[in-house]
């Protein structure tokens, strides 16, 4: 008569822990690299800096806007500030005036 001997093995005692790692692994990358995950909150935040930076640019552009317009009401109406935008607008100058060209950026 056959008798067989089973020897132990270990392996049986690594299978749950082994899934388990590999589940945290999965998880743990997507909870960083995700759609949602910490470094995209990191990028949100960067882009939501740079927008404020313009929004607060373009706040200042405005009260600037503001301002002129506000030296055309009635009532304040400043003749030489009307005078300069419509020379400008229709891009005309007297014989008798100097005209200096500056660029855009040298303009503010």
């Amino acid at each position: 008569m056959w008798t067989r001997h089973h020897k132990n093995r270990n392996t049986g005692r690594l299978i749950v822990p082994a899934i388990s790692a590999l589940f945290l692994a999965y998880f743990g990358f997507h909870a960083f690299h995700g759609e949602f995950g910490i470094y995209s909150k990191y990028q949100l935040e960067a882009h939501a800096i740079e927008l404020q930076a313009d929004l607060t640019k373009i706040k200042a552009h405005r009260v600037e806007l503001e301002r002129r317009v506000q030296l055309m009401h009635d009532g304040t109406l400043e003749k030489d500030m009307l005078d300069e935008q419509a020379r400008r607008a229709l891009n005309l100058s007297h014989a008798d005036e100097i005209t200096i060209l500056l660029d855009r950026s040298q303009a503010n």
